[in-house]
C-alpha cells in the first residue's frame, strides 16, 4: 500500500519543490525520506556531493536509505532512465509497493546544459509511470536560472510546499511540451567556420572526418568511437528518414568536437525519441537511444528550414544552451 500524498495514485508521482537555504532543502526532504522509511518503503537518495552530505548529517549511519551518487546517476539523462527503470523493477520484484526517490537533476547552475534535461523531465513522466514511484525533484532557488524554473513548473505534476502537497496549475501534458518549438542550442563554436562540411555524405566518410579532427584534440579515443557512431546513426536516419540535402558540419576544440546533422526533413514523430528505452519488437528509434547513451550532449532542433541533430564529443563546457 502506498503512503503519504500518493497514497492514492497509481504509478508516477512526479513532484519538484523549491528551497533557498540548506534549511529549506532539509525541511523539505526529510520529512519525505522519514515518513518512507517508518512506512517501511525503500528511499533513494540521489543528490549531488553537498545535498548527499546534508542528507547523511541529517539521518546518520545506518539509517536504511539507499545512497546512489547523483552525479553519475545523472551524467545523462537516458542513462539515468535506463539505470532507474532497472532500480525500480528489482524494488518492484522484491515486493516493494511504493519507491521515494529524491535527487538533484542538472541545470545550467550547476554547469549543465539544460537542454536535454528539460525533455528528461518532461518525458520520466512516462518513463518511471510503470512503476509505484513518489519522484521529489528540488531545485535550489538561488542558483538555478528562471528559464529552467519555468520548464520545471511546466514538468511536473505535483508541487511540494511548506504548506504540503499541490496539484500544479501550470503543469504542461508532456508530449506537447516535447513537441514545443524551442530555441535550439548551439555550441560557441559554430560562430565560426566548420573544420569540416560535408554535403551529402555517406556515414562512412563522416566517421573519417571525425577521425580527422579528434587527432587535434584531448577528446578520448573512446568517446571518438561514441560520436562516429553517433554520426553514423544521425546520417542514416537524415538520409532514410529525412529529405535531402543533408548537410554535415563538425568542430573541434582542444576539449570537445561538435557535430551537427541537418535534413530538410520533420525529424522524428515521436517526442520522446532517445530518451525512452526501446522495445526489442520495435524496428525504429535506436539511433536516437544510442546518441543519447554515447555523446556528452545531444540536442534535437526543429525549425522551418528543417531538423537538426547536435552531438558533443567530451566534456560539454561551453556553458548553457540558449533559451
Amino acid at each position: 500500500m502506498r503512503s503519504g500524498a500518493a497514497a492514492a495514485h497509481r504509478g508516477y508521482f512526479h513532484e519538484t519543490g523549491f528551497y533557498g537555504s540548506d534549511e529549506e532543502f532539509l525541511a523539505m526532504v526529510v520529512p519525505f525520506f522519514a515518513d518512507g522509511l517508518a512506512a517501511g518503503e525503500p528511499v533513494v537518495s540521489a543528490f549531488a556531493p553537498a545535498n548527499q552530505r546534508l542528507v547523511r548529517d541529517a539521518f546518520g549511519a545506518g539509517c536504511g536509505i539507499r545512497f546512489v551518487d547523483g552525479e553519475a546517476q545523472y551524467l545523462r539523462p537516458a542513462g539515468a532512465i535506463r539505470g532507474y527503470r532497472a532500480m525500480l523493477a528489482d524494488y518492484v520484484a522484491a515486493g516493494a509497493t511504493q519507491i521515494r526517490v529524491a535527487g538533484d537533476v542538472p541545470h545550467p547552475g550547476v554547469g549543465a546544459l539544460w537542454d536535454w534535461w528539460a525533455r528528461y523531465e518532461a518525458a520520466v513522466n512516462r518513463a518511471y509511470d510503470d512503476y509505484p514511484i513518489w519522484g521529489l525533484c528540488p531545485y535550489d532557488t538561488r542558483i538555478t536560472p528562471a528559464n529552467v524554473l519555468r520548464d520545471v513548473r511546466r514538468t511536473h505534476p505535483h508541487i511540494a510546499t511548506a504548506a504540503g502537497h499541490d496539484t500544479n496549475p501550470t503543469f504542461t501534458d508532456p508530449v506537447a511540451f516535447l513537441a514545443e518549438s524551442r530555441a535550439g542550442w548551439r555550441d560557441p563554436l559554430e560562430a565560426h567556420t566548420p573544420d569540416v562540411r560535408l554535403a551529402d555524405p555517406s556515414a562512412a566518410q563522416v566517421r573519417a572526418a571525425i577521425t580527422a579532427v579528434a587527432a587535434g584534440t584531448g577528446v578520448s579515443g573512446e568517446d571518438v568511437g561514441g560520436l562516429q557512431l553517433s554520426a553514423t546513426e544521425a546520417v542514416t536516419n537524415a538520409i532514410c528518414h529525412g529529405a535531402a540535402p543533408v548537410d554535415v558540419r563538425i568542430w573541434a576544440a582542444p576539449d570537445r568536437i561538435v557535430v551537427a546533422v541537418h535534413d530538410v526533413g520533420p525529424g522524428p514523430t515521436d517526442p520522446f525519441a532517445g530518451l525512452l528505452p526501446i522495445d526489442e519488437s520495435e524496428i525504429g528509434g535506436r539511433g536516437l537511444w544510442l546518441m543519447h547513451q554515447l555523446c556528452a550532449f545531444v540536442s534535437l532542433h526543429r525549425a522551418s528550414d528543417g531538423f537538426t541533430v547536435r552531438l558533443v564529443a567530451a566534456g560539454a563546457t561551453a556553458g548553457p544552451p540558449a533559451g
